[in-house]
């Protein structure tokens, strides 16, 4: 399969970093340059190098593939305070990076948190998004009303904790270091198999995470969960779209992914693979197929 032709002007330079808010962030910009870009934008509480699985094989299809190290992660994008993480805020740096990339419209892909990000951009830059493919977290109006009408209030109670300060830094910091290379094996594997991780995620989350210092900054990106512009949380999606979802999600219920076909107004699919919450890495290999079927239905 081969990438479809670009409908835009992209770069032909190696993206390392962009700007916007006077923050710098990092990018790892891979496969070949001529390519149609597919932007991933990764969730908590990883970077963008949990799509290292992935993204070979949409290179090897031909398509360049952009992952930014979002806000709060990024070393040179860590604004203090709750306010700088509202969705607003998140959805311009991806406009930024879109923007940074030359003249036209990607294809973009999301998950957990990144998921909820491209679900913004696509509804309120339809202009930047040729196709949409979500994993794991569906349209932030379905995933509202799956909180009253299943499971999902019990599975994602944890967001509540999160809004307390500095007790959810002191616990995680402590359970991963504890459970870290200096830590009792046991204690470790026990760990990465209550989180659904498997031990590489794991210690790359400590490393990336943890001992980086983001954690605080990313923890922002749920303490800014109550600054809602009500007005767009509700806007439906035109790009052709696809969600796809897991059997084995702990903290995603299946309702959220029923809600979803009702915010999008154009070509929709779901998919349903057998797998945690952590689509990208544990099936790369046929995530990549969904959105390579996807993206290759807009050419």
């Amino acid at each position: 399969m081969q990438a479809d032709t670009p409908p835009g002007r992209y770069t032909r330079n190696r993206l390392t970093s962009f700007v916007n808010d006077d923050l710098t962030f990092d990018v790892i910009d891979e496969g070949p340059l001529d390519g149609t870009p597919i932007v991933l934008l990764h969730g908590f509480p990883q970077t963008a190098t949990q799509w290292s699985r992935l993204t070979p094989f949409l290179h090897e299809s031909g398509y360049r593939t952009i992952a930014p190290v979002q806000r709060g992660y990024s070393p040179g994008a860590r604004p203090r305070g709750r306010f700088a993480y509202r969705i607003s805020a998140l959805v311009g740096d991806t406009t930024a990076l879109i923007t940074a990339l030359g003249d036209g419209p990607v294809h973009l892909v999301g998950h957990d948190w990144g998921s909820t990000v491209a679900w913004a951009t696509a509804a309120q830059r339809p202009d930047l998004v040729r196709t949409l493919t979500s994993v794991s977290v569906p349209h932030p109006m379905a995933f509202a009303r799956s909180l009253v009408s299943s499971s999902q209030a019990f599975r994602t109670c944890y967001m509540a904790l999160f809004q307390l300060p500095w007790i959810p830094e002191a616990v995680i910091s402590a359970a991963f270091r504890a459970a870290g290379p200096a830590g009792r094996p046991g204690l470790r594997r026990r760990a990465a198999a209550l989180s659904g991780l498997d031990e590489e995620q794991f210690d790359r989350v400590r490393r990336d995470i943890v001992d980086s210092g983001a954690l605080s900054y990313a923890l922002n990106w749920y303490r800014a969960m109550p600054i809602v512009d009500r007005r767009r949380a509700g806007q439906k999606v035109s790009a052709p779209t696809t969600h796809v979802s897991s059997t084995r999600d702990v903290f995603m219920a299946r309702r959220g992914a029923e809600l979803t076909a009702e915010y999008v107004t154009g070509p929709f699919g779901h998919e349903i693979l057998d797998a945690t919450h952590w689509i990208p890495e544990e099936r790369p290999a046929e995530l990549a197929a969904i959105i390579l079927a996807r993206t290759g239905g807009a050419g």
